[in-house]
């Protein structure tokens, strides 16, 4: 298992100074998941070509996750199998196959959901899926989204070895102690109408599972994006990447406001932090841009 740091569990709140908790939401607009409160555990880790380590380290977050009373776990992307020049058909494992057998396993153990970057098989042996993966807390598979927007920049072409996920599939939303968790990854992060398409869905809160390739001003898109994502859709984000060779770590736990209220370096580590659905609530009802908005997002196809 890769060095993890522990974290208490600061409060994503984005809660307006001038806004009460659980104030009034413009009729119309998305709940914000009133009261709840979700525990989340973001685990950035080093995950490389052994899947046999990597199911290890994702077993042992949700053990760690557990202990700190999470309710919803959030690994990176590729998490069960990882190569920072490119992942193929080679890392490939069906939704029945080890790593997602583990996680459902010591997810019904531990009492915790996860979310996590996995490589699927495609529809030919020599191509891959990109997708997340949805493990509720009694283990069962509740979906799996397969990435729409491959990573074909930056000099990098994952549409070489990867098949992109139907733009048209039901948005990948779950319920987690009472809050909305909507599902996208990585390179999803660039395309707005992504994570407006899973607020329209019910959303309060996003997750983004990555591997965020490292470069000149990558971490700081990284961030400017995941900002971006919660201002404009006055929701939390929750952005988890890998740590390690080629890629930027740099987890972030954003407010439904756009502040960045935590946040983990380029090493390995855990952060654990509380969302609150009553201080989304707030955000939206000092801010209902969802509310004032004139378009709607149509899969292109």
């Amino acid at each position: 298992m890769t060095r993890r740091r522990r974290h208490p569990a600061p409060a994503v709140t984005g809660r307006p100074p001038s806004d009460p908790p659980g104030a009034g939401v413009p009729a119309g607009a998305p709940a914000g998941g009133g009261a709840a409160t979700a525990r989340v555990t973001l685990a950035q880790l080093v995950v490389g070509a052994d899947h046999d380590a990597a199911r290890t380290a994702a077993c042992e977050v949700l053990d760690a996750a557990r202990d700190a009373g999470a309710a919803l776990v959030v690994l990176p992307e590729y998490a069960s199998g990882f190569d920072p020049r490119g992942v193929g058909h080679e890392h490939a494992e069906p939704l029945d196959g080890p790593f997602v057998t583990a996680l459902r396993d010591r997810a019904r153990a531990t009492g915790v959901a996860v979310l996590a970057g996995v490589t699927l098989p495609g529809s030919t042996p020599d191509r891959a899926v990109n997708a997340v993966v949805a493990v509720a807390a009694d283990g069962a598979l509740v979906g799996h989204y397969r990435k729409v927007h491959l990573y074909d920049a930056f000099g990098h072409r994952e549409s070489d070895r990867l098949e992109p996920g139907p733009a048209g599939a039901p948005p990948l939303v779950l319920d987690v102690a009472g809050l909305r968790v909507g599902v996208m990854t990585c390179y999803d992060l660039r395309f707005p109408e992504s994570a407006r398409r899973l607020v329209d869905a019910g959303a309060d809160v996003l997750t983004v599972p990555a591997a965020w390739v490292a470069g000149p001003g990558k971490a700081a898109q990284w961030e400017a994006l995941a900002v971006a994502r919660a201002i404009e859709n006055t929701c939390a984000v929750l952005a988890v990447g890998q740590a390690g060779r080629g890629v930027t770590g740099t987890s972030l736990a954003v407010g439904a406001d756009g502040r960045v209220l935590e946040r983990l370096g380029t090493a390995p580590g855990l952060l654990t932090v509380d969302v609150h659905g009553d201080a989304i609530a707030a955000v939206r009802a000092q801010n209902p841009s969802l509310v004032n908005r004139r378009y709607t997002v149509v899969p292109r196809g």
